[in-house]
This record gives structure tokens, C-alpha cells and sequence, in this order.
């Protein structure tokens, strides 16, 4: 009887973890890390559709590091760029760069640790 009972409450524990793994809620870094990871895929899916406007390729590069300080000020010269505003691909993203931006300086401010400010890094993506 006691080694069931054993077996029940191993049981009991182990579904309970999984449980809490996936309802643990993701990190201000996590969050931001792939959000980074989405908009840059994005960009890189719109610079290569052939159905999108000419005006894409004018568009300023859009390789994101969220550990490059850099990062605010590239993601604010995005936004604010003033091209392709009529175009629907380069709104959405332009929205998802200032999620990532009022994230990064508002809601992880503390959490996020800078490792350079190299800003030709972000020119060239590895």
C-alpha cells in the first residue's frame, strides 16, 4: 500500500511542475529577445517579397541585438522614418518596433543589462 501511495504523490508532483513550467509567465527579457527575433525575420521577409513596394529597399536596415544600446536609437530612426507609410507590411512592423521600443525603456528598464554600443554592429548583422 505504501509503495502506491509513493507512486500517487510522484505522480501528483511531476504534473505538477509541468504544470507551473508552462504557466510560468515569460521574462521581460524573454519578451523582448523574441520580439527582437520576430521583427528582424519580418524585415528580412519583406526586403525579400517581390510583391511588396519599392520603397522597402529605402527602408533603414533593420538587424536588431537587444544588447546593443544601439538598439533604442535604431529602432527610433525606424519608426520615425517617413517612407512607405502607405504601405500595410511596413506599418505593421513599424508597430511591432515601438512595442519593442516602449518595452525596452519602459517596462524592462532595470531588467536589461547593455553589453556594447557598438552601432555599426547593427549595420552588419552577423
Amino acid at each position: 500500500k505504501l509503495p502506491m501511495m509513493k507512486k500517487l504523490l510522484s505522480l501528483m508532483a511531476l504534473l505538477s511542475a509541468a504544470q507551473l513550467a508552462r504557466a510560468a509567465p515569460p521574462t521581460c527579457y524573454s519578451r523582448v529577445l523574441s520580439l527582437s527575433r520576430e521583427i528582424t525575420e519580418s524585415f528580412k521577409e519583406l526586403r525579400t517579397s517581390k510583391a511588396v513596394d519599392s520603397c522597402v529597399e529605402t527602408l533603414p536596415r533593420l538587424y536588431l541585438d537587444i544588447h546593443n544600446y544601439c538598439v533604442l536609437a535604431k529602432l527610433r530612426d525606424f519608426v520615425a522614418y517617413p517612407r512607405c507609410d502607405t504601405v500595410p507590411e511596413v506599418n505593421e512592423l513599424k508597430e511591432k518596433a515601438r512595442s519593442l521600443y516602449t518595452i525596452l525603456i519602459s517596462y524592462c528598464r532595470r531588467d536589461l543589462v547593455f553589453l556594447t554600443d557598438d552601432c555599426n554592429a547593427l549595420e552588419i548583422p552577423i
